[in-house]
């Protein structure tokens, strides 16, 4: 079955057409076809096509929204790359859904009252939900009603926190009125490594204890016991938790009041200031881009790039400590993400001063892993064993789209 895996954003549309079924599943056979993005969505678009095999399409075009994205993904597909005979060959539509609330604690058939129950969650993503609903909507009116969608959600794998890890120390009435609490997010992400770990060390689901730590331009942590998370970094947004690439991270409270009252901000600026000029790139001053702020400091010295960089190393190893207290120890500590699989430098920063829990680097592996690369980075006798595993979140998209479809 030819899967067409869809991740849409406010201003962007990112897909994977991959080849699975219930089959390549167990066989870890699945294979991806092509892979692309439109960005820029609204005006002149810039497009990025790969299929394997072929020459990449790269150029710009308007276009308008994001049914023409879908469109022109649709005329490569048919005239250009030539992976389909016609649309029909598509046998299922995964979409990334970033918000689930309480109500999806797995992946599900879109159907009206699922789209319904998504909007009623954009108060808990406005930035988020709107944006993949938009792809679902122009998916479905081009697609049809004959080949079936699936909403798989960044939410569901932590459906499996205890209250104890999700709630807030707010009146429990705010959690009962407003759904006031953590609910986490990169679940697919964390999901996956929690697989990709079970598989290579030939253990069953419900023997997985590790620490999963995506890091990328967004960033969280993961505590999974048993193969189930029971506690992440990111809260009831995408705001709490580890420094990131341009989010603050886990904050005082209060400090939203004296910024509104001392600069004179409304609550919207605030939340755009925490959202979007905060983390790596307000510490630096210069970027969010962890490749260009390792850059400034080797070459430059940068006093504050050089500060970034401490802080974001500092706060993961905060929570690793914080999740391995909390799990009673771990079998291995995973990295996955942009910054996770392609930084070593800042893989060996956070490993420092762990010691003490049984990591003991190997500064040869972990400086030779790069990019889809993984692998161990630690002595092959430490006590706590570090792993780089790539992440793949669009296969795990378009497998539990085969599941919901054949399976329900």
């Amino acid at each position: 079955m030819k899967v067409l895996v869809v991740n849409s954003g406010s201003s962007s549309l990112k897909f994977q057409l991959i080849e699975t079924s219930l089959e390549h599943i167990e066989a870890d056979s699945d294979h991806c076809l092509a892979r692309g993005i439109v960005e820029r969505i609204g005006g002149q678009a810039l497009i990025n096509f790969e299929a394997e095999g072929q020459s990449p399409t790269r150029g710009a075009a308007p276009i308008r929204d994001h049914k023409q994205a879908v469109e022109r993904v649709l005329q490569w597909f048919l005239n250009e790359s030539k992976l389909l005979g016609s649309a029909a060959d598509i046998g299922g539509v995964g979409h990334r859904v970033v918000h689930g609330g309480e109500k999806f604690q797995r992946s599900v058939a879109l159907s009206q009252e699922v789209l319904a129950e998504i909007e009623d969650c954009i108060p808990l993503a406005p930035l988020h939900n709107p944006a993949n609903l938009k792809g679902i909507r122009a998916t479905q009116e081009l697609l049809g009603s004959s080949v079936p969608q699936v909403a798989v959600f960044d939410t569901a794998f932590h459906a499996s926190m205890p209250p104890a890890a999700y709630l807030y120390g707010v009146p429990y009435s705010m959690y009962r009125r407003h759904q006031i609490r953590r609910y986490g997010f990169h679940g697919t992400s964390h999901r996956y490594i929690a697989y990709r770990y079970r598989t290579q060390q030939k253990v069953g689901k419900d023997q997985v204890n590790i620490i999963s730590l995506h890091l990328g331009n967004g960033c969280s942590a993961c505590a999974i016991k048993n193969g189930q998370s029971i506690n992440t970094s990111m809260g009831m947004t995408p705001v709490e938790g580890l420094l990131m690439g341009t989010r603050c991270g886990d904050l005082d409270p209060s400090v939203v009041e004296i910024l509104m009252q001392n600069e004179g901000l409304n609550v919207h600026e605030v939340d755009s200031l925490l959202n979007k000029q905060s983390g790596l790139l307000g510490i630096s001053g210069l970027t969010g881009d962890m490749r260009d702020l390792l850059l400034e400091r080797r070459e430059n010295g940068d006093r504050r790039a050089s500060l970034a960089i401490e802080m974001f190393c500092q706060r993961v190893r905060r929570y690793i400590g914080a999740y391995l207290a909390e799990m009673g120890g771990a079998q291995a500590i995973v990295f996955t993400g942009g910054i996770g699989q392609n930084a070593g430098e800042v893989r060996a920063e956070i490993c420092q001063g762990l010691g003490w829990f049984g990591v003991e680097l190997d500064e040869q592996a972990n400086q030779n892993i790069q990019g889809d690369q993984g692998g161990p980075i630690t002595r092959p006798d430490c006590r706590l064993p570090v792993y780089v595993i790539p992440t793949n979140e669009e296969l795990l998209i378009a497998r539990d789209t085969v599941r919901s479809i054949l399976q329900g």
